[in-house]
């Protein structure tokens, strides 16, 4: 594997690491865990960098973040987004696949290592996600192609069946929890040529549980109530996307590696 002195991170809420919790209550993510694992594989030490603020569409996380990950002159960067757009209404598209383009080439062009992932389908998740499906598969295409055409990294989560495992996700269908993190964060190490992830993407033991069709209504009614309700009120009230959120980790700063749960 190559070494990396610095790590930065961009995008949105995945990256931000909801709805993984540490100890103390903080979101902790994918990127905090991959972090702890690169630092962990390697005897220079590593910095790192989290820039990600929740709920942002892709032009905004390339707007306010991109330019200040630069910055910070990272040599391995993830750029993470676009399921915002996708699950709102009319998504532009081509300037997600402009945005893809602008951020991996420019990254990639000083010879930074970038990488992203594809997000598996999103059916099983919520009603959202059945709604939103074929426009998942439209991201993942521009993702895909932007990264063939530039050189970055890609997780691709549409390959791996333990990624669409219910078990995976957080209750409000749309985030990982902090096992879909920590899966995550060790298929990254894997991506990156880690030693010792190679099984990442094995199933869990056992199955599912699976409802009975009146458990599916009840559970759709009151993900609704629960979690589409308030996020609907929020786009009503034009509440803006972010707002009031800082980045938790603004700077680089050194990676001691944490007691991987």
């Amino acid at each position: 594997m190559r070494n990396f002195r610095r790590y930065v991170a961009i995008g949105d809420s995945a990256t931000e690491g909801l709805q993984d919790f540490a100890e103390d209550g903080a979101y902790r993510g994918w990127a905090d865990r991959l972090a702890d694992h690169i630092a962990a594989a390697q005897d220079e030490p590593l910095e790192y960098a989290n820039l990600a603020i929740r709920s942002l569409r892709l032009n905004e996380i390339r707007r306010t973040q991109f330019d200040a990950a630069l910055a910070l002159d990272p040599d391995l960067l993830s750029i993470t987004g676009g399921v915002n757009d996708v699950i709102g209404p009319h998504p532009e598209f081509g300037r997600l696949a402009a945005d893809y383009d602008a951020m991996f080439g420019a990254a990639t062009e000083r010879g930074i290592t970038v990488i992203s992932f594809l997000m598996p389908d999103p059916s099983f998740l919520n009603p959202l996600g059945r709604y939103a499906r074929e426009r998942m598969i439209i991201l993942n295409d521009i993702v895909r192609a932007s990264a063939k055409s530039t050189g970055a990294l890609l997780l691709d989560l549409t390959a791996y069946p333990v990624a669409s495992d219910p078990r995976l996700w957080y209750e409000d269908g749309l985030h990982g929890n902090w096992l879909g993190h920590t899966k995550m964060a060790e298929g990254f190490a894997d991506l990156l040529g880690l030693d010792g992830f190679e099984h990442w993407s094995d199933p869990l033991p056992g199955a599912p549980r699976e409802l009975r069709a009146f458990g599916r209504i009840g559970s759709t009614v009151d993900w609704g109530l629960h979690w589409l309700g308030p996020w609907l009120a929020r786009g009503i009230a034009r509440v803006p996307h972010g707002q009031g959120i800082t980045p938790k980790r603004p700077q680089p700063s050194p990676v001691i590696p944490a007691r991987i749960r």
